[in-house]
């Protein structure tokens, strides 16, 4: 199955790229925001599940997120997110 990167994403991955080879010593300092773009948000749920990602260390399934609702379960995922609140569990021994 092969995906096509959304053109919201692909402007950002192109804008980022640019300004990486323009200014090499730049550092990225405000890329957070970035990550709780819904648009990025889907995109990265849509590769993980074509590329068959198990399960985290919260056991949560493909399956059973889209039994609860993927857009539900990514809107809820990214107010932590924004919110800068999101504490990852650890990962798997």
């Amino acid at each position: 199955m092969s995906l096509t990167t959304p053109s919201s994403v692909q402007k950002l991955e192109t804008a980022l790229h640019a300004k990486a080879k323009e200014s090499p010593d730049f550092r990225f300092y405000a890329l957070y925001d970035k990550v709780y773009r819904r648009d990025v948000l889907a995109y990265a749920y849509e590769r993980c599940k074509a590329n068959g990602g198990a399960a985290g260390v919260d056991h949560q399934t493909f399956e059973d997120i889209e039994q609860y609702g993927a857009e539900r379960w990514l809107d809820e995922l990214a107010q932590p997110l924004k919110s800068q609140t999101y504490q990852p569990q650890p990962v798997r021994s």
